[in-house]
């Protein structure tokens, strides 16, 4: 069985933090496989658990009106979240359920192995760079770990919260971009 296919599986059944206990579909991520730019969000929203795909909601068309103000494919990317499964009332992630899905991530990117990672919100910079890092003082800030260029941005909810970082987003998208091209990546 593919290696991939076999991740899913397991995330489908995964019992290893109580988020299972409350979820219609634990979500994996979707895009393809073997692609050069990842995008890393917090944990399923309602409609990601109904449908079992990220970023489908009002967040995920205004991701993908994102991508497609800078030119890029959203086919040619790979999007999945730090969580699996939706946790009650789109609370951010606790420390243990996000320890629990880690493991299934680390697997993603061993996998998917992308050059470039774009970081959406808090949640996601927080467990795949630093704790110590802010979206807010350390988002459009490029990082360079085990050979992946690492970047942080708002996520898209809250750019439909708060439409003032619209603009700030936009410039990130942009060194996405230009990242993208210094590399001659087809994304």
């Amino acid at each position: 069985m593919d290696r991939y296919e076999e991740l899913v599986k397991e995330i489908a059944l995964c019992k290893n933090c109580v988020l299972h206990e409350e979820r219609n579909m634990a979500v994996a991520g979707s895009g393809s496989i073997g692609a050069d730019l990842m995008l890393i969000g917090e944990g399923p929203g309602a409609e990601e658990d109904k449908n079992g795909v990220p970023f489908v909601g009002a967040a995920g068309r205004l991701l993908t009106d994102m991508l497609d103000a800078v030119d890029i494919d959203r086919d040619k990317l790979y999007v999945t979240n730090i969580v699996k499964c939706r946790p009650p009332k789109n609370r951010t992630p606790k420390d243990e359920e996000a320890a629990a899905c880690l493991p299934y991530l680390q697997r993603q990117l061993e996998i998917i192995d992308p050059k470039v990672i774009l970081l959406l919100g808090a949640t996601a910079l927080r467990y795949v760079l630093s704790p110590n890092l802010r979206i807010t003082r350390d988002r459009g800030t490029w990082h360079q770990v085990d050979g992946r260029w690492i970047m942080a941005t708002f996520h898209p909810a809250a750019l439909l919260r708060d439409p003032r970082k619209k603009p700030d987003s936009f410039d990130d998208m942009v060194s996405l971009k230009l990242k993208i091209r210094e590399l001659g990546l087809d994304v």
